[in-house]
């Protein structure tokens, strides 16, 4: 991989509300609008600020808009709601790239033994809940089994943390821990779907995930033998300390496939 540095501007970045189904949602958009659109999607418990210093990179050649997911950074935070778009529209997917997204038991590590049993009872488990929104828990999901600690920015974490104790986020967090189950109910359908489609796909992952263990990028293989999968040594949000390298991966990926 080239040791040179990317072009980068943040010039284009502008700041954006706008109405989903009567659900206000943020998003940060970058890039020229006549260009391809790269949409990404931010996990828990972050927001479209995870991406900061990736889209400067991505939006000298590509459109790209990066929301917050109702209940995250500045969206609305109403009752739970589903946005299955992909489902709906699968021809307007042209490559999908995963990032420590997981869609297979193999992925799963030991603790989620722990969520299971929270599945099965919540009230019977409220320790597990109280674990998942900690602080302790909160900095680990960033910096546990990171060779580069240094490289990790605290208002990241400190930051998530005072937006789960927000007032009603225990609620909103303590549902959406609680429909994880269906995620991993439904990682069946999504591996046909991906059989079904066959995307062009791009994994790099953060083989130091705590939670999101390295096989279950691995696993991407079985339905998709084409997908080209990247072991970082970083954690779960790999962006934190492979901002750079993930980023030329995604520009290398995307030329190949003329995206």
């Amino acid at each position: 991989m080239s040791s040179a540095s990317l072009e980068s501007t943040s010039a284009s970045t502008t700041y954006h509300r706008m109405a989903v189904d009567g659900v206000g949602v943020f998003y940060r958009e970058a890039g020229p609008k006549d260009a391809s659109t790269i949409v990404l999607l931010h996990g828990f418990p972050s927001s479209s600020r995870e991406f900061d210093t990736l889209i400067p990179l991505l939006a000298t050649r590509y459109h790209v808009v990066a929301p917050d997911f109702p209940g995250f950074g500045h969206s609305d935070a109403p009752p739970t709601s589903s946005y299955a778009y992909i489902s709906a529209h699968p021809q307007r997917l042209r490559a999908l790239i995963i990032q420590n997204a997981n869609a297979y038991r193999e992925g799963l590590d030991a603790k989620w033994g722990g969520i299971a049993q929270y599945w099965a009872d919540p009230k019977a488990h409220p320790e597990v809940f109280d674990t998942f929104v900690s602080f302790a828990a909160t900095e680990q999901r960033h910096t546990l089994g990171t060779s580069h600690p240094k490289r990790y920015n605290p208002d990241t974490w400190t930051d998530e943390y005072v937006h789960l104790s927000k007032p009603g986020q225990r609620e909103i967090q303590a549902a959406l821990l609680y429909d994880y189950r269906t995620n991993v109910a439904s990682y069946p359908a999504w591996q046909a779907w991906l059989r079904e489609n066959r995307p062009p796909v791009l994994v790099v992952w953060g083989r130091n995930d705590p939670s999101f263990i390295v096989p279950g990028a691995e696993a991407f293989k079985r339905d998709l033998p084409d997908a080209e999968i990247h072991l970082l040594d970083a954690g779960h949000f790999a962006l934190d300390e492979k901002n750079d390298d993930i980023a030329r991966l995604i520009l290398e990926f995307l030329t190949r496939h003329s995206v």
